[in-house]
């Protein structure tokens, strides 16, 4: 998996080849990477799904690593916490509504959100295990 924080593209891939592409809404405090729990970024890194949520407040929901070492390492020299709960999900529950007008405006406290019938397909394509790569 690759997310393109920029113009707001998550890419499921195999190889080189995009199997699918999505417009996702990030963080409501995009650019730049996550650097503590409260500043409301999308992280920047490689990191891996890890676990699958069925039950979160969001629709369905696939966890990121965040934060790796690399992110521990400056949380702690920085004297703050790096936070975590970074998921890619759908919108909130009760929500569907909403659709595809979610990805306007970002509105996550970090994490990557798509629509709920995209989140469907996804839970379907991508494994636990399966590497993510955000990029700026």
């Amino acid at each position: 998996m690759l997310v393109l924080k920029a113009p707001r593209r998550m890419l499921l891939l195999r190889g080189d080849r995009v199997l699918r592409e999505y417009r996702v809404a990030l963080g409501r405090n995009p650019d730049g990477p996550k650097r503590h729990h409260l500043d409301r970024r999308t992280p920047e890194g490689r990191y891996t799904i890890d676990r699958r949520s069925p039950d979160s407040r969001y629709y369905r929901a696939l966890h990121v690593s965040y934060p790796n070492d690399r992110d521990r390492d400056f949380a702690r020299l920085a004297g703050v916490d790096p936070g975590g709960g970074v998921m890619i999900h759908g919108v909130p529950d009760g929500e569907r509504w909403v659709g595809a007008a979610q990805r306007f405006y970002d509105w996550t406290n970090g994490c990557i959100a798509v629509t709920d019938d995209e989140m469907d397909e996804i839970w379907e394509l991508v494994d636990d295990g399966t590497p993510i790569e955000i990029r700026p």
